[in-house]
């Protein structure tokens, strides 16, 4: 059976896509037909295919680089709690920052924070924090996530050095099945590690006319986390509101729009720092009452006519506000009990891009993607205290935190050139996809430290896939990218901590220290790969994928933050019941004491790893497999460099049981001795962590719209800890999801 190829006339593509979402992400009503992962006995799985890779539909497959696509059926198997519970199985990707889901940050390729692009419904998420998570969702809103791992700056922009993230929120027509115009699902569940109760109730409508409606609501409680080592993360209460409310329609042939709004509210009661995983006796130290709220509102328009080949267009205009307000509770951080910190961070953008199909002779294709985008940033920091009782909602500006906006501007062009056995000799095709983004900035801040940050940046790329039959194929593409510095590095300023000394006194303290001089971090990189497609292996209907890369990353002005402190001996210790310097302090003193933070470029650096992704689909098993490697280094000193991690093995193994409409399956996460450390105190040792599920979707009346998730993590109580933190992670929890669907 022949492959879809990465035809530029889009149409064979496009209808690929539109199969994929029906049969392997067109879950809710229709029962137990998704119950095997989507797939039906005796019909073979479809190619996944991705559109964040090129703004244009392409199976993954063909694609010159890595990209990862999860559906529905995936995401539920894994009963996900947070973000962190979809990706984790994601070679190349890695979360940082402890158990508690608002410390956790993601990573591709050693790349973390503002290295990585986030979307939800196409709207970038843009919040930084050093100590907080970069975004918040709760995956039972979510139908789709795809992961592009690599340079994206070609296409994205500023912050496409390590990769993309992509979400998409559920759509009715998700959940409708053929002739149904509305429907209704309500689940609950729990999982037992923190102690986690949800419920979701989701109602969606079809009424005709183009339209489809969908609202969905999420409850989400949970406590202290038991670890793998049998202690308990205390300080860990979340309380979690969740909600989406989505539509579409058309207005005329070929014209649609859509708006979307997504909304998150965490009230945690934590410590400031949520990454923090060592509790000092009965409480974490710097307890806040943690308030987190976000919304992302979009409005997309889409033209999309199969007879115009000159236009095809997508227009997304989004706001994205985040809101992190934290009440001391203690005095044991930064500051006294009752002091309110305040980080607002706004963003809103506009893209447009359009694609072009040229009328070429028979076996060439060509696709032009090209459009621009602008966004800008607003922060807006608070830290007051109380008056009249109440938190200070007037406080100045928070110290770290500093008011500051920043301003984006890029257009960018595309080609998809796909040539049928160019040469004439029967080699078989190639693809090319050549690529520019030009991109300017502007950062400012209101604290006047310094002149504007402003630069401008040319992003080239190119990949190329050799095709010579449907069974194999070989690429390579080399990328330039960059990521301009943030708000916070180029502004940052006030108390980081203060130094304590002998007899627990106050000898000095830490600062952070502004750099409005900073170069935008910009990347090189070469990657090459290859790929084994094969149908038919064992038995009728299946499928074997393969596909793996290697890839070198060389860096100019890498951003680092930096401590320059000295240690407690070297000071003029004193006592002081507060955190300032007494009058007459000689001058060593200042000197020997006083330290700061600030970030600051790292004239070369150098990342290598390699990645290998590989499936087994059949009507009756499932077997995927992965394996990724990162290694990073300061190029002139030597010192290790990026967010590294071991060498890790995944293995997802699933049995489809279509007789009990069921499937059950088992994953495993594999990680070796990680010694890529400066210090010994950052090494770790390996870890086998496993986890079964089960999943149970009958298709016979009168419980055709019942759904059963049974699952159980970290099977043996596995006690590890992941790098760039030190907080054990999470031990065995048995997790059950129950839900009903109903539609008409």
């Amino acid at each position: 059976m022949g492959r879809a190829r990465p035809v530029t006339a889009g149409t064979r593509l496009a209808g690929s896509l539109c199969l994929a979402v029906a049969l392997g992400l067109n879950a809710g009503a229709a029962g137990a037909q998704d119950a095997g992962d989507g797939s039906r006995e005796g019909a073979r799985a479809l190619a996944p295919v991705t559109v964040v890779a090129t703004r244009n539909p392409i199976e993954a497959f063909s694609f010159p680089g890595m990209v990862t696509v999860l559906g529905r059926p995936e995401l539920r198997a894994v009963q996900p709690s947070t973000p962190d519970d979809i990706l984790r199985f994601v070679p190349g990707v890695e979360f940082t920052g402890g158990p508690r889901r608002t410390g956790e940050v993601p990573s591709i390729r050693g790349f973390s924070g503002p290295d990585v692009i986030l979307t939800i419904d196409g709207a970038r998420q843009n919040f930084g924090s050093t100590h907080d998570g970069r975004f918040f969702i709760d995956p039972s809103l979510l139908k789709r996530v795809e992961v592009l791992r690599g340079p994206a700056s070609s296409l994205y922009g500023s912050g496409g050095t390590g990769g993309v993230i992509a979400f998409q929120t559920l759509d009715a027509a998700d959940l409708l099945g053929p002739g149904q115009s509305a429907g209704s699902r309500l689940s609950t569940g729990y999982q037992s590690v923190n102690r986690e109760r949800v419920a979701n109730l989701t109602a969606y409508a079809a009424p005709g006319g183009g339209t489809d409606v969908l609202a969905s609501l999420t409850k989400r409680d949970s406590g202290t986390i038991r670890l793998g080592d049998g202690n308990e993360l205390r300080d860990t209460d979340d309380d979690i509101v969740a909600g989406l409310a989505k539509g579409s329609w058309r207005l005329a042939d070929h014209h649609r729009v859509e708006g979307s709004l997504v909304a998150f509210r965490n009230q945690a009661r934590e410590p400031n720092n949520g990454q923090q995983g060592i509790s000092v006796g009965e409480t974490a130290a710097g307890l806040v009452d943690k308030d987190i709220r976000t919304q992302t509102l979009s409005v997309a328009y889409r033209y999309d006519n199969p007879d115009d080949r000159l236009l095809d267009l997508d227009l997304v205009a989004y706001r994205t506000a985040f809101q992190a307000d934290e009440l001391r509770l203690d005095d044991a951080g930064s500051g006294p009990v009752g002091e309110l910190l305040r980080r607002d961070v706004d963003t809103t953008g506009l893209r447009i891009d359009n694609r072009s199909r040229l009328p070429l002779p028979e076996g060439t294709g060509i696709t032009l993607t090209y459009g621009g985008e602008y966004w800008e940033d607003s922060q807006d920091g608070g830290d007051g205290g109380m008056r009249g009782g109440q938190p200070d909602p007037d406080a100045d500006e928070r110290l770290g935190v500093p008011d500051a906006d920043a301003r984006f501007t890029g257009v960018f062009a595309q080609a998809e050139v796909t040539l049928s056995d160019p040469l004439g000799t029967g080699w078989g095709d190639l693809l090319v996809i050549p690529g520019a983004r030009y991109d300017t900035y502007t950062t400012s801040s209101s604290n006047r430290l310094g002149a504007d940050n402003a630069q401008q940046e040319f992003s080239p790329k190119v990949g190329v896939s050799w095709l010579p039959s449907d069974r194999w194929m070989l690429f390579a593409n080399y990328a330039q990218a960059f990521r301009a510095p943030t708000m916070n590095e180029i502004y940052l300023t006030g108390l980081h901590f203060p130094l304590i000394g002998p007899g627990r006194g106050v000898v000095g303290f830490n600062r952070f220290e502004a750099n409005p001089d900073l170069e935008p971090q910009t990347t090189r990189t070469v990657e090459a790969g290859a790929g084994l497609m094969l149908d038919d292996v064992l038995t009728a209907h299946d499928s074997l994928q393969v596909k793996a890369t290697r890839f070198r990353v060389d860096g100019e002005n890498f951003i680092d933050l930096d401590i320059r402190q000295a240690p407690p001996i070297d000071c003029i210790p004193f006592q002081s019941d507060r955190v300032r310097v007494p009058a007459g302090a000689p001058g060593e003193f200042r000197s020997g004491c006083e330290g700061a933070t600030f970030a600051r470029n790292i004239p070369r650096a150098r990342l290598s790893g390699t990645e290998v992704d590989a499936t087994y689909d059949s009507p009756r098993f499932r077997v995927a497999f992965g394996y990724s490697s990162i290694d990073g280094e300061n190029a002139d000193t030597g010192a290790k460099l990026g967010v590294l991690t071991p060498d890790q093995f995944t293995l997802n193994a699933a049995v489809r049981l279509p007789e009990l409409d069921s499937l059950v399956g088992w994953r495993v996460l594999l990680a070796r001795d990680f010694d890529k450390v400066e210090s010994r105190f950052d090494a770790r040792e390996g870890y086998s962590v496993h986890d079964l599920y089960f999943s149970w979707r009958p298709s016979a009346a009168p419980i055709n719209g019942v759904e059963v998730d049974l699952g159980v993590d970290n099977v043996f109580d596995e006690a590890y800890t992941r790098v760039s933190n030190f907080a054990v992670e999470p031990g065995r929890s048995f997790k059950v999801l129950v839900g009903y669907s109903v539609a008409w």
